[in-house]
Formats: C-alpha cells, structure tokens, sequence
C-alpha cells in the first residue's frame, strides 16, 4: 500500500474503530450506541452553535499539537505541552501586572508573545536536557509540565492574585482592549486562525525551506546528519523552542479569548489531548488542523452526552484513550514487513531428516 495511502487510511480506522469500542462501552451502561453516535455528532457538528464550541476547542489542540510535532520531527518525543502551555497563560496575565502595557492591538501583542516566549523558554529546556545532559526528553518534559502547573497555582493563588478573587484564585483580568474578540461577530475566536496560519506556516516551512530539510533530516537519520555536517544540537532546540512557543501561544489565547485571567481553568488538558492530535496526523503540520478540529469536536460533544444520555462528561475521554492506543497500534501495523512475513508462511518447510 502506498505510504501516503495509508497515512490517510490507517488513522481512519484506527478512529473509526474507536467508535465502535466506544459503542461497546455505552451500551454496558445501556446507553443504545446508534444514538450515542448520533448524539455525538450533533453535539460536534450539528448546528451552528456546535461548531462554534467546537471551532473554540480546536484552536488550542492545534498549538499544542505543534508543540508535539515539531520536536517529533527532529526525533524528539515532547509530551509536556501542557505545562508550556498554563506557563504561557501565566505569562500572558503577568506582563500587564509588571509593565504598563497600551490597551489596544498592541497590547494584545505583547501579552501572545510574552505567552509564547514562556512557553518556548519551557520546552527548550527539556530539549537542551536531552543534548547535553542525556536526559530522556518524553520524561523529562512530563516531569516539567507538573513542576509548571505546581508554579502556575503557587504564582496564581499567591504573588499574582487577583485580592478580589475570593472563591476561584486567579490574577487580575486583561482589559477590554487587550483581549482577542470573535470572528465576525461570533463566539469563535482569533485564536483560531492563529492556529491555522502556524499549522500551514510551519507545515510549509518544513517542507520547502532548507533549515527545514535539514531538521527532518536530522530527525530522520541522525547519522546522515552526523555525516554531512548539520548543526543538530541547534536544530533540535529550534524545533522545541517553535513547538514551545505554540503551545504558550494557545495558553495566552485561553487567556486573553476565553477566560481573561489565569485561574485554574486554564489547566484543560488541551495539551495532553495534543499528543493524540500529534499523532493521529502523523506529526504532519498541515494534517492538524482537520484533525483539531475532529476532536475539538469530541470534546465539545462531551457535554451533550451527559445532558441527553445521562452519560458522564468526561466519557469522550475514554473514547479519546481508545483512539490512542489504537493509533499506536496502526504504526505497528505500518512499520510491519508484511511482504517478509508472507514469504516466510508460504515458505514450504523442508523435510526433516534422521537424527543422529
């Protein structure tokens, strides 16, 4: 099968399976399947105000699948966007409590880019951890995400916090001028096509420039890289310093779009469900953006389970772990030598003779 056949029909499957064990699992709670299908799909994508919740929760799970498929494609396995991400929130509600900032579309510039700096400061660091201390980056870089979120609620219910905020701690809120409103005058943000343009920007950069080239020649043969003289090291960290960066992108959009403050909320799993996101789109930039979408999708449908089918909200994150394991079982079933497997069964089994 050709490969770019089956990057499209393996992650296909792999989902579509899901649904069906997903099934399964409703209908041990004597939930009927079909209209738990069909309730998930209106909850996603049925009406207009679906879409929105739905576009909403897209735009974050894009920035942070980045966050993922960057470093992935230098030979990094990255899973801490989450603590990139609360990091960049915390950044973006800071600077305006540190500095005075103009209360317009400059403003909202800076409070997204100090959220991308914390973000890409974060992530670099368990880049460099790994090339020139050796520390395993998926670890490290878990272990950092809790170290970031035990900073954010340190930093939130007590330096920062907003002395108003009695029963949620959280920090001051952004003025109105800083915060990013809708898309003609809807509920979907700006956020969003931020993180469509990073995901065709990057996606592109990729594939026609030659720095990287040179990254997914690093990621794809190391020793190739090796020979040929490429400044690994420093591709390696540029790759985690964009991958950090959007996800503390996507933190300072929750911030300044959603909940113009950091508190607690901010801490969504948005950058865990980007690993899934990373993965299923095969840590292709481009294929993000469909994929996001997808399970922004799944998540916003969550909601209307539980209203319809007495079904517990947070249930499509057991379709969401069925979806991972399964995806990393396509990749099995993709990296398998099925040819050499088929001349092996067929292979006739010479007689055996007399022993000795």
């Amino acid at each position: 099968m050709h490969s770019g056949t089956q990057d499209v029909l393996l992650p296909t499957a792999a989902i579509a399976l899901a649904l069906l064990l997903f099934g399964g699992f409703v209908a041990l709670a004597g939930v009927n399947p079909a209209e738990m299908w069909l309730t998930l799909f209106n909850g996603a994508f049925g009406t207009w105000f679906a879409w929105q919740n739905t576009l909403q929760r897209a735009a974050p799970l894009m920035l942070t699948a980045l966050c993922v498929a960057l470093p992935a494609r230098a030979g990094l396995i990255v899973i801490g966007g989450e603590g990139a991400l609360v990091l960049g929130g915390l950044a973006c509600a800071a600077l305006p409590m540190l500095l005075p900032l103009p209360d317009n579309l400059a403003g909202t510039v800076l409070v997204c880019a100090a959220g991308a700096l914390a973000g890409a400061a974060w992530v670099v660091l368990a880049g460099g951890l790994r090339q020139y201390r050796g520390i395993n980056e998926t670890i490290s870089s878990l272990l950092l995400a809790y170290v970031a979120i035990g900073l954010f609620k340190h930093l939130v219910e007590g330096p920062l916090r907003d002395p108003a905020s009695l029963n949620k701690p959280s920090t001051l809120a952004l003025s109105e001028g800083m915060r990013l409103g809708g898309i003609a005058g809807s509920d979907v943000h700006w956020g969003l096509m931020l993180g469509v343009v990073a995901c065709v920007a990057l996606g592109l950069w990729l594939r026609w420039t030659a720095q990287g080239f040179a990254l997914r020649v690093v990621g794809g043969n190391p020793r190739t890289a090796q020979l040929v003289g490429l400044p690994a090291s420093r591709l390696i960290l540029l790759a985690c310093a964009l991958g950090g960066a959007c996800a503390g992108l996507a933190g300072a959009v929750e911030v300044a779009a959603v909940h113009t403050n950091a508190n607690a909320s901010l801490i969504a799993g948005y950058g865990y469900a980007g690993i899934l996101v990373s993965f299923i789109a095969r840590h292709n930039p481009l294929a993000i953006v469909p994929v996001a979408i997808l399970f922004g999708g799944f998540g916003a449908a969550g909601s209307l389970l539980q209203r319809r089918l007495e079904l517990p909200d947070a249930s499509v994150l057991v379709l969401q772990g069925l979806a991972f394991v399964l995806i990393l079982a396509s990749e099995a079933v993709r990296d398998a030598d099925w040819r050499a497997l088929a001349r092996r069964l067929l292979r006739p089994t010479p007689p055996q003779g007399d022993t000795p």
